[in-house]
């Protein structure tokens, strides 16, 4: 197997560190191996301890590297946490030959990323949504087209410049080089969003372990991007105080028998619960479990939509919500945020892929496979860029310089 053709997504989250392996054909991408860890140095998606996500990651790899039968050496890295701020923005330049040329697209781009940035942040993405010439909106690739006046409307995602730098460090010190970065809500929406719900309008929130990541799509571009500092873990915790069991048996409690509503909950349903200790284990009604699940799960929904009317463009999604990440499997999670919402909601599962799409048929793998269908859609593109880990020094030079391609893509 050539190693030009396969192409690697490397989730690095709060709770799990997953890679995916997939082979590029003419007919799409076929996974062929997948390796997943438990992650230890990532505290709400932003990395605490080098050497423990590293441990995780090499781990991950270890078993991706023994199902597909290869040896990786590139990924497509995700980028996630509270540092993640996304913001509108725009850019005017006059036409120079009367024909857009490409280099006039750069140019509106150019304009567009001119605005003031703190010195400790820097641009992840720079998105567009429309072109419009001469007062002609709506336009999706303005190239060879005629016209005097040419605007671009963009969205601009920034993050913590250490933040992606501790990324690629963690990747480096892996033996791996660095293809890219990606917003991890971007990926999540390349996996789980059909064509017409991107057309349409639509909210997509990945619920993860340490994040809870928004983006909004209408007309097929983005609109909004943010990232709340909640997630599956804060669920964990709240179990494991209101149960008094550890850490490790509220995780599994909370995978098995979670509900987000209590009104889902039979009375006569009981679960087991291990002491702490070594405490003799408990039997405990399941309702408990979900009247301690409902307040928190409600408040993260409540967040969210409160985000959402905030940023001016709840209005838009007329294909409703779609939820993705581990934590939208709990049990009435569904449910609960129709009511919250007032949309129509469904689950969102990794969809455009073959090969062993059985093993990553779960919500809590679309941020991988997304990060797979990225890179794939990226092979063979000319002068693409990747970020040596035997040049460390100018990694993150390196990103900018690779990001102000991706307009090209992504339009």
């Amino acid at each position: 197997m050539a190693r030009s053709e396969l192409v690697v997504g490397l989730d690095i989250g709060t709770t799990k560190i997953c890679a995916v392996v997939g082979e590029v054909g003419n007919d799409g991408v076929d996974i062929v191996g997948i390796g997943s860890c438990p992650s230890t140095g990532l505290r709400k998606g932003v990395v605490v301890s080098i050497d423990n996500t590293v441990s995780s990651i090499q781990k991950a790899l270890q078993e991706a590297e023994l199902m597909a039968g290869c040896e990786i050496r590139s990924v497509y890295a995700g980028i996630a946490g509270s540092h993640i701020k996304g913001f509108n923005s725009h850019g005017v330049i006059a036409i120079k030959s009367d024909i857009v040329t490409a280099k006039d697209v750069e140019r509106a781009m150019d304009a567009a990323k001119a605005v003031a940035i703190p010195l400790d942040r820097e641009v992840i993405h720079t998105l567009p949504q429309e072109f419009i010439i001469d007062d002609q909106r709506g336009i999706a690739d303005p190239l060879g087209m005629a016209g005097v006046r040419l605007e671009v409307k963009v969205h601009i995602v920034t993050g913590a410049v250490a933040s992606a730098q501790n990324i690629v460090r963690c990747c480096h010190s892996s033996g791996l080089d660095v293809a890219d970065i990606v917003l991890e809500s971007l990926a999540s929406a390349r996996s789980v969003l059909t064509d017409e719900e991107r057309e349409l309008g639509v909210v997509l929130v990945d619920l993860g372990g340490g994040t809870s990541d928004i983006a909004v799509f209408a007309n097929d571009s983005i609109k909004h991007t943010a990232v709340l500092a909640l997630g599956g873990q804060n669920l964990t915790n709240d179990i494991a105080y209101g149960l008094r069991t550890p850490l490790a048996g509220a995780e599994a409690i909370k995978l098995k028998y979670a509900s987000a509503m209590v009104d889902l909950v039979h009375n006569d349903e009981y679960i087991e619960v291990p002491g702490v200790g070594g405490r003799e284990p408990r039997k405990l009604s399941r309702r408990m479990l979900a009247e301690i699940c409902q307040p928190r799960m409600e408040e993260i929904l409540s967040l969210v939509d409160q985000e959402l009317v905030r940023s001016g463009y709840k209005h838009l999604a007329g294909a409703g919500v779609v939820l993705t990440g581990g934590t939208s499997l709990i049990d009435g999670c569904q449910e609960l945020a129709e009511q919250i919402f007032n949309l129509p909601t469904r689950i969102g599962f990794p969809r455009n892929v073959g090969g062993l799409k059985d093993v990553v048929n779960s919500p809590k793998y679309a941020t991988a496979v997304g990060l797979l269908c990225y890179g794939a859609e990226r092979t063979g593109i000319q002068g693409e860029q990747r970020f040596n880990a035997r040049d460390g020094s100018s990694m993150f030079s390196k990103v900018r310089s690779c990001m102000k391609k991706w307009f090209m893509d992504v339009s």
